[in-house]
């Protein structure tokens, strides 16, 4: 995993070991080299400019990523002037709280009450370098992507009693301003400030390998770029952008283009060398895009879609490899299976194929999602009644969602479906067991008229009674290209929750060498809820900045206490 990785991907080739930083012919230094202009470099790229560090960002592309693609949403709590606008009441602890049941020890409790006890604050420091935010909350409160003109909501588990803590909820989802996706506003804010700051930018410039001098100290990088303003350039500038817009319609001619740029960086891409005098951020996002890592350590998630920008190949992963890092969680995979909107979707029940329900219909999709590709094979009916099946697509048509929301939702309950007058004209239709979707479903119903609690602890509000015939069945599997079922790895390297250092084997910093975002193990690495990934690119970003600035940070030592034991 440390050569040449598949066809579309970053070469990445083994660290180059010098004596020292004088032995080498540097193309250009400066204090600190950030590797990917997504949000968590542009944020690790401003914390370190404002100590007055010189500041070089290297992407091979042109910035965004992942980030400028997503629907700009930050996860902030704890009191946030949005929150305290709109009328509600949050603290630190409450945060905490909920998201301790949400990460599940992924960090250390003293890492995320410190990311809690910062939200407020990063949200504003977001602001003022020209991110907008607003406090106007949808009226459903619940949703996986508020209308436009809605920028406060519940982006998680939060209304969910089985999920809530003990804390009362409160709305943590703060949307970028904007219309549409608001990743790109949110990106566009935060570039225009790293240029403001003096940020110099290297583009067209991959990172292939890591500089590291005799004491194991990573003094730089080779970045592979391609000449400014050639046609080379221009056409690989032009295909990314295809790549990118196109994903979401025409997946495989994207690879193809996909596969068409790493061949142009192959062939007029010259060598850089860059030395870091301070230290290298690696922040070039996950690796969804990385097939054959996907095959490696997540094939459970080798059909769904991908969730992310051409980037997210693992190459900052790969990098921090090369130098002896240590990875962790790659079989961590977000896999979103929403079911909200339309509204009373979740009144319906989720079943396998055998027929048994395995989950709360109204959590969250990447709650619903992780249960369904790694316990499930990837297959899984959401079951209807006519009735329920006819407010669906009233709230489809009428309901005021987005397009992606609503027509998704309109092709399954019309096209891809499966119907039968009775339970066992559906399970032969299916192929489910009859004994077993009726069990299902009498336990459900038991449930809904308040005869017994439900077996997997969905909410009053939440059931629905189902006995009007006939009976819906529709396919809501990964393999469904009507309703695609997105992915992105949560995997990275192991780094000192302190710093953001990468570690080694014997959970000791490297020195020079950082990471944030998603190439690191962070606050989403165990599920993702949306706007975490954001919130931790900003705290991640900012810390390893900071860090990267700190001479102390060559001699921290890491103890069990600030690291949990790092896999051989």
């Amino acid at each position: 995993m440390h050569a040449v990785a598949s066809s579309s991907c970053t070469d990445i080739l083994p660290a180059l070991e010098v004596a020292d930083a004088d032995s080498l012919q540097w193309h250009d230094q400066c204090d600190v080299l950030v590797i990917g202009w997504g949000a968590a470099g542009a944020c690790a790229a401003l914390e370190a400019r404002a100590t007055g560090a010189d500041v070089l960002v290297a992407d091979r592309f042109t910035g965004g990523g992942a980030s400028a693609k997503s629907g700009g949403v930050v996860y902030a709590g704890g009191g946030t002037r949005q929150q305290q606008a709109a009328g509600f009441s949050d603290t630190p602890e409450a945060m905490f709280d909920y998201l301790k049941h949400e990460t599940q020890g992924v960090i250390s409790d003293g890492t995320l009450r410190r990311f809690c006890a910062d939200s407020s604050t990063n949200l504003a420091w977001l602001e003022s370098h020209g991110a907008p935010f607003a406090h106007s909350v949808p009226p459903s409160g619940k949703t996986s992507y508020p209308s436009d003109g809605y920028f406060l909501y519940y982006s998680g588990n939060e209304l969910v009693p089985s999920h809530s803590g003990s804390q009362p909820p409160a709305p943590r989802g703060h949307r970028t301003v904007g219309k549409g996706q608001c990743g790109a506003v949110l990106y566009a804010q935060l570039k225009a400030a790293c240029l403001r700051q003096g940020v110099r930018a290297q583009l067209q410039a991959a990172a292939r390998r890591l500089v590291v001098d005799g004491s194991g100290r990573v003094i730089g990088a080779e970045l592979w770029c391609l000449p400014s303003g050639s046609k080379q350039a221009q056409l690989h500038s032009k295909l990314a952008a295809r790549a990118e817009r196109l994903q979401n319609f025409a997946p495989r001619y994207c690879d193809g283009l996909r596969r068409r740029l790493s061949q142009i960086e192959r062939d007029f891409a010259k060598p850089l060398l860059i030395q870091a005098r301070r230290g290298v951020v690696l922040s070039t996002g996950g690796f969804i895009f990385n097939r054959d890592m996907i095959r490696e350590h997540a094939p459970k998630f080798s059909r769904n879609f991908k969730v992310g920008a051409t980037g997210c190949d693992g190459s900052g992963l790969r990098l921090g490899l090369s130098t002896g890092a240590v990875s962790e969680r790659l079989d961590r995979v977000s896999a979103w299976r929403f079911i909200n909107p339309p509204l009373c979707w979740p009144k319906g029940i989720v079943v396998n194929t055998q027929g048994q329900r395995f989950v709360n219909e109204e959590v969250y999709g990447a709650t619903l999602g992780q249960p369904l590709c790694e316990e499930q094979g990837g297959q899984a009916w959401l079951v209807l009644d006519a009735r329920l099946r006819k407010q669906a697509i009233r709230q489809a048509l009428f309901g005021g969602y987005w397009w992606f929301q609503s027509l998704p939702a309109l092709a399954l309950m019309l096209l891809r479906v499966r119907k039968g007058n009775s339970i066992e004209q559906l399970a032969a239709a299916t192929g489910m067991q009859a004994d077993q979707i009726r069990a299902s479903l009498q336990a459900y119903n038991a449930a809904a008229r308040g005869d017994a609690d439900d077996p997997f602890g969905k909410s009053v509000s939440s059931r629905q009674v189902l006995d009007q015939g006939p009976y819906y069945a529709c396919d809501i599997s990964a393999g469904n290209p009507v309703f695609p079922l997105g992915a992105l790895t949560l995997g990275g390297l192991k780094v000192d929750e302190d710093s953001g250092a990468l570690l080694d084997r014997e959970a000791q910093p490297i020195p020079g060498l950082f990471a944030a975002g998603r190439t690191a193990i962070g606050i989403p690495s165990h599920l993702y809820i949306s706007g975490l990934s954001l919130a931790d690119c900003v705290f991640s970003g900012r810390r390893a900045g900071r860090a990267a600035m700190s001479a102390a940070v060559e001699a921290s030592r890491v103890t069990p206490e600030r690291v949990a034991q790092v896999s051989p």
